[in-house]
């Protein structure tokens, strides 16, 4: 888990697949995020089949209502 204890991590870093540029973005509390558009190649990710948010395709830290055990966008 991505937790430590009942804190949730805001802060995740998310790597883009087309062009490999990372940049550390804070993530909403309790909403989430469909479409992110890279800053480097302005390719647009979505989430993966299976995944809620762009967070959890491409972020080395879920969304805070997965770590929270909740169903995002529930």
């Amino acid at each position: 888990m991505h937790t430590k204890g009942n804190k949730v991590n805001l802060v995740s870093v998310i790597t883009c697949p087309e062009c490999g540029f990372k940049n550390e973005e804070l993530m909403p509390e309790n909403a989430c995020t469909f479409f992110y558009q890279c800053s480097s190649c302005s390719t647009t990710l979505k989430p993966k089949q299976g995944d809620c948010c762009v967070y959890c395709s491409y972020g080395t830290v879920p969304c805070p209502p997965i770590q929270s055990g909740n169903n995002c966008c529930a």
